[in-house]
């Protein structure tokens, strides 16, 4: 039994999403959440950049005496993932878009595949198109990062952005949407507000979340927190350490745990 804590970071919010669906499918670990809030939306930086400030959160979460760390982040996943795994002696567990349930979907039309642009130009994205990507079209979505950032997951605003993104692609049939960005799940309600109710909405956290249950079993990991409620077995961290943002992490987690699927929250 190991009861030090899982690390969990991300360029800003998104990552609470993954957050939430590991701690709901493991009750007995406790997490750190690190959102590099001061740099976000990683999308919009360089790749030396991202490797630069995926590594600085990485050693955060070292000295926070994590026993493994969480890439809630496609982007950094995309852009830092195999690196760190070569320099630090933990597991690592990563995101990617979840393109591959989604071609698994037996029915026709289009996989509408929300992500960062950094994510859709780089050469792990275009591996999962040439082996999963038969139907999928790729949609460069920045602004919606950057409405999250915000504050915003509901209202006018979205619904316009979701309108530039999707409604060019929605005069065919369309069998799912894919949210390749972990900030996109937050995006759901108002998803299934936009689109026909027939289109399967489709991100890689209950993917991510068995992922890390099973390496941890694998490295004899697995710790002891004793089933204690959900909120006391995750804290909360932003490179810019202000109390609105740490508010803002809190409420958005409570929303993401609203939002599981019934047999995981």
């Amino acid at each position: 039994m190991d009861n030090r804590p899982i690390g969990v970071f991300d360029s800003g919010f998104g990552g609470i999403s993954v957050l939430a669906s590991a701690a709901s499918a493991l009750p007995e670990e406790r997490f750190v959440y690190l959102g590099d809030n001061l740099h976000a939306p990683y999308g919009a930086h360089t790749e030396d950049e991202i490797m630069n400030y995926s590594r600085a959160c990485a050693r955060y979460l070292i000295a926070s005496d994590c026993k493994a760390i969480v890439i809630a982040c496609n982007t950094a996943t995309s852009v830092a993932a195999a690196a760190l795994r070569e320099e630090i002696d933990m597991p690592i567990i990563a995101m990617e878009p979840a393109l591959k349930p989604a071609s698994m979907i037996e029915s026709d039309g289009l996989v509408l595949v929300l992500a960062t642009e950094v994510t859709l130009k780089l050469d792990k994205f275009k591996q999962l198109m040439d082996n999963y990507g038969k139907d999928a079209v790729p949609i460069p979505a920045p602004k919606l990062v950057e409405a999250i950032e915000a504050g915003l997951w509901e209202g006018a605003r979205v619904r316009a952005l979701l309108h530039e993104y999707l409604a060019p692609h929605l005069h065919k049939p369309v069998k799912a949407v894919v949210l390749g960005c972990t900030h996109y799940v937050f995006l759901k309600q108002a998803l299934r507000k936009y689109l026909p109710a027939h289109i399967l909405l489709i991100d890689g956290n209950e993917g991510t979340a068995r992922q890390l249950k099973t390496r941890l079993r694998q490295e004899n990991l697995l710790g002891g927190a004793g089933g204690a409620d959900i909120t006391t077995r995750v804290m909360f961290h932003s490179t810019k350490n202000d109390a609105k943002t740490l508010k803002r992490m809190q409420a958005l987690f409570d929303l993401a745990l609203n939002q599981l699927p019934d047999n995981q929250a």
